[in-house]
C-alpha cells in the first residue's frame, strides 16, 4: 500500500498517474456510449405479468403493428358547428390519413352536448423519440389546420409518450448544467478560494463522463436499457457523491498539511486516514444499489446497474485522479487560506468540538430530544397517498394531459385507454355479456380476432391510472375466472400500470430488507463492532421517515400540491437515503475510531466531530442542493426524490451525525465498540488528563491507523 501512495503522489510519477487516467478516458470517449438516440422512461415488467402475456398475444392480431393517436377538437365556445364537423371528417378522410398505415382513419366521434370531438389515427410504431415527436407534431399541425374557434390536443397513448419524452429532451445537459453550477457555487463557498475548486470539480465531471458511458456499454452487454431519467439520475449520484469524497479527501489534507513539511507526505497521511472511510462509504453505497439488481421491474435493475457504476467510478477518480492532481501544486492552491507548516490546530478551536462537549454533558436528553423531533417530522407518514394516475405526473400539464382532461369529461373517462381483454375466440360473445355487468364499464364491444383469440375492448367510467380503474381491473379479472374456460386475460394501461403497482410492491418488500441487512454486515466489518452499527441504523431508518414525513407535508402546501407520492420513490428514496445518509456515519464514527485510541471513546468521539463537523456539513448541504436539481425536470416522480434526499440529507447531516450519533456514544461510552474493548477506555483517558479539544504541536503524531493489540483482544 505505501508503495501504491508513493506512486500517485511522488514527483516523479504522479503525473504518470494523470496520463493514465486521460488515456483511460480518451480511449472510452473514443469509444462512446453507443446509445442512437435517447429513450422515454421504461418500467420493464417480467414476462409473467398478465398485462405483458396479452400483448404477446396481441401480436398475432391484425393490429399488432399498429398503434394510434387521439385527436380532440373542443370548441372554444359553445357546440361544433356542422361546417367545422364536416372540416374535421374531411381531415379524417384526407390529411390524417396519409399517417395511417392503410390509409384509412374513422370518422370523428361527437360528444353528446356535440362540443366535442375525438379522431382514432392509426400510426404504426415510432421507436425512435426524435422522429415520434416530429411525427407528432406534424399531426397537430394537420388536424388544427384551416379550423377557427377550435382547440385540438393530442393525446391518448401515442400522445403521453411524446409529452413524457419531451420531459427528457435536453435533460442530461439541462441537468448536468445546473449541477455543475450548484457543486461550483458550493465548493467556492466551501474552500473560499478562487482556484481550489477547481480541481476536484474537474476530477468528478470527469468521473461523470466517464460513468455514462462506462454504465451504458456496461448495461448493453447485459441486455439492459438506460433511458433518459436513468442517465439524469446517475449524473446527479456521481457529482454528489463524488464531491463528498473529495471534500472529505481535500479536508484531511489540509489538516496534513499544517503537521507535516512535505505536502507529498502530507497526501500520503491523508490517503490513509481518510481513504478507508471512503471505500468504506463507496463501497456502501455501490452495494446498497446493487441489491436492485435482484428486482422485478427492468426499470429497476437498470439504475441499479448504473449507479452501482457511476459510484465505484467517482470513488477511484477521488482517491487515485484528485491526490495525484492535488499535489501537483504547491501550498498556494489553498489561496488565501494556506495551510502553513506549524500553523496553530484548527480542530481545537472548531465550534463542532464545543458543541461535541455540550452534548457529552447531557447525552440523554439530546438524544430524546433529537428522536422527538424526529418523530414529529415523521408524523406525516401516517397520511402519506401513494399512487399517481398519467395526468398527475407532470408539474406543468401538457398537452396530452389536458387532452385526456377534456375527453374524460365529454365521454367516459376511460375513453382514451380502453382495457384489452384477450379470450377464446369461441368465448367472446359470452364475455362481452359477463364484462357488461361488471361494476366500472361502461361498454364492452369485440375489437378484432383470429382463428384463436379475439380481442374486447372495455371502456372503464373512471379515468386512467386511478384507484377506481384499478378496482375495476381487478373486478374484470376476477369475473374472467367464471366465464368459459377461465382463460381470458386483462391488459391495456390501466392493467399495466396495476401491474407495475404490484410488482413496484413485490420489489420494495424485497430491497429495502436487503439494503438494512447488507449495510449493517458493512458497518460490522468496518467498525468491529455489533452495538454501534445498530445504533447507526436506527438513526439513518429514523432520518428517512422523517424526510418523508416532513416532505408529504411540505407536498401538502400550495408550493408543490402533490395529490400522492409516486409508486417508486419511496423504494428510490430509501435507498439513496439510507446508503448516503450512513456516509455521514461513517466519516465520523471511522474518525472516532481513530481518535479512540488515544482520548477514549468520549474525547474521541467530540474531536471526530470537530475535525469532521465542518466537512460532512459541506458534504451534506452539497449533495442536498444537488439533489434537488431533479427538480428543475418538470416530471413529479423525479422531484419528489430530489425533495425527499434534500431534506434527509439535511437531517442527517444537521440533527443525526451532529448531536444523535455522538449522543449516543457518550452513553454507551465503551460499549459503543462492543463487543471489542477500545485500546483506551474513558476512564484511562481521564486519568491520562486526555482532552479532545487540547491543541495538538506540529509534530505529535495522529492516531495511527494500525490496528493496535489491545483492540485484536
Amino acid at each position: 500500500m505505501n508503495g501504491f501512495l508513493r506512486f500517485l503522489t511522488s514527483a516523479k510519477t504522479s503525473w504518470i498517474v494523470l496520463v493514465l487516467a486521460a488515456m483511460f478516458a480518451g480511449g472510452f470517449f473514443a469509444l462512446g456510449s453507443g446509445a442512437d438516440s435517447e429513450t422515454a422512461p421504461t418500467v420493464g415488467l417480467p414476462d409473467s405479468a398478465e398485462s405483458v402475456q396479452v400483448e404477446k398475444l396481441l401480436e398475432d392480431f391484425p393490429s399488432a403493428d399498429a398503434t394510434s393517436a387521439i385527436l380532440v377538437f373542443q370548441a372554444d365556445d359553445g357546440a361544433l358547428s356542422d361546417e367545422t364537423l364536416g372540416t374535421i371528417n374531411d381531415k379524417a378522410m384526407g390529411e390524417l390519413a396519409d399517417f395511417a398505415p392503410d390509409g384509412f382513419v374513422p370518422p370523428a366521434q361527437v360528444s353528446d352536448d356535440g362540443e366535442v370531438a375525438i379522431v382514432v389515427v392509426p400510426l404504426d410504431p415510432e421507436p425512435d423519440v426524435e422522429l415520434q415527436a416530429e411525427r407528432a407534431q406534424e399531426l397537430r399541425e394537420a388536424a388544427s389546420a384551416d379550423l377557427d374557434g377550435v382547440t385540438v390536443y393530442l393525446t391518448g397513448a401515442e400522445g403521453f409518450e411524446v409529452d413524457v419524452a419531451a420531459v427528457f429532451a435536453g435533460a442530461d445537459f439541462t441537468l448536468l448544467l445546473t449541477t455543475v453550477i450548484v457543486v461550483a457555487v458550493l465548493l467556492i463557498i466551501t474552500y473560499r478560494s478562487p482556484w481550489l475548486w477547481i480541481v476536484p470539480l474537474a476530477a468528478i465531471g470527469l468521473a461523470d463522463s466517464l460513468a455514462g458511458i462506462i454504465a451504458t456499454r456496461v448495461a448493453a452487454a447485459a441486455g439492459v436499457e438506460l433511458d433518459a431519467s436513468i442517465t439524469g439520475i446517475l449524473s446527479v449520484l456521481v457529482f454528489g457523491a463524488g464531491t463528498n469524497y473529495a471534500l472529505l479527501l481535500i479536508a484531511r489534507y489540509r489538516d496534513e498539511l499544517r503537521r507535516t513539511p512535505d505536502r507529498r507526505e502530507a497526501m500520503r497521511r491523508a490517503l490513509r486516514g481518510a481513504g478507508p472511510a471512503i471505500i468504506a462509504s463507496g463501497s456502501t453505497v455501490a452495494l446498497a444499489l446493487a441489491t436492485l439488481l435482484f428486482a422485478e421491474l427492468a426499470g429497476n435493475r437498470a439504475l441499479g446497474l448504473a449507479c452501482s457504476i457511476g459510484i465505484l467510478v467517482a470513488m477511484a477518480f477521488a482517491l487515485i485522479v484528485l491526490p495525484a492532481a492535488l499535489v501537483l501544486f504547491g501550498r498556494g492552491l489553498f489561496w488565501p487560506y494556506v495551510p502553513r507548516f506549524g500553523s496553530p490546530d484548527a480542530i481545537a478551536r472548531s465550534p463542532w468540538g464545543k458543541l461535541g462537549r455540550a452534548v457529552s454533558r447531557r447525552p440523554v436528553i439530546v438524544v430524546v430530544s433529537g428522536f422527538v423531533v424526529l418523530g414529529a417530522l415523521a408524523s406525516g407518514v401516517l397520511f402519506v397517498q401513494t399512487g399517481l394516475s398519467q395526468n398527475d405526473r407532470f408539474l406543468q400539464k401538457p398537452e396530452a394531459v389536458q387532452g385526456q382532461e377534456v375527453l374524460a369529461d365529454a365521454f367516459s373517462a376511460g375513453t382514451g385507454s380502453p382495457a384489452a381483454v384477450v379470450v377464446p375466440v369461441g368465448e367472446a360473445d359470452e364475455t362481452v355479456t359477463a364484462l357488461e355487468d361488471v361494476d366500472g364499464v361502461d361498454s364492452a364491444t369485440i375489437a378484432e380476432q383470429n382463428d384463436d383469440f379475439a380481442r374486447i375492448d372495455v371502456v372503464l367510467s373512471a379515468g386512467a391510472e386511478t384507484e377506481a380503474s384499478f378496482a375495476t381491473i381487478e373486478r374484470l379479472r376476477a369475473a374472467l375466472d367464471d366465464v368459459g374456460s377461465g382463460e381470458g386475460l386483462v391488459g391495456g394501461l390501466d392493467a399495466r400500470s396495476l401491474d407495475v403497482a404490484a410488482a413496484q410492491a413485490r420489489d420494495q418488500a424485497l430491497i429495502i430488507p436487503l439494503i438494512l441487512v447488507l449495510v449493517l454486515i458493512v458497518l460490522v466489518i468496518l467498525l468491529r463492532s455489533l452495538l454501534a452499527p445498530v445504533l447507526l441504523l436506527i438513526a439513518v431508518v429514523a432520518s428517512f421517515f422523517s424526510a418523508v414525513g416532513a416532505s408529504w407535508w411540505l407536498f401538502q402546501t400550495p408550493l408543490f400540491d402533490f395529490p400522492a407520492i409516486d409508486t417508486n420513490v419511496l423504494l428510490f428514496s430509501f435507498l439513496f437515503l439510507v446508503a448516503l445518509g450512513v456516509d455521514y456515519s461513517i466519516f465520523l464514527v471511522t474518525r472516532a475510531q481513530e481518535e479512540t485510541r488515544t482520548l477514549g471513546t468520549t474525547q474521541g468521539m467530540i474531536r471526530a466531530l470537530a475535525a469532521t463537523g465542518a466537512v460532512i456539513t459541506s458534504a451534506g448541504i452539497l449533495l442536498a442542493a444537488v439533489f434537488a436539481v431533479l427538480g428543475v425536470l418538470p416530471l413529479i416522480t423525479l422531484t419528489q426524490i430530489g425533495v425527499i434526499v434534500c431534506i434527509g440529507v439535511l437531517i442527517d447531516t444537521l440533527i443525526v451525525r451532529t448531536v444523535i450519533v455522538p449522543a449516543m456514544a457518550f452513553i454507551a461510552r465503551d460499549r459503543f465498540w462492543w463487543p471489542r474493548r477500545p485500546a483506551m477506555t474513558d476512564a484511562e483517558a481521564k486519568a491520562a488528563g486526555r482532552d479532545a479539544l487540547t491543541a495538538r504541536s506540529a509534530d505529535e503524531p495522529e492516531p495511527s491507523t494500525e490496528r493496535p493489540l489491545a483492540e485484536v483482544r
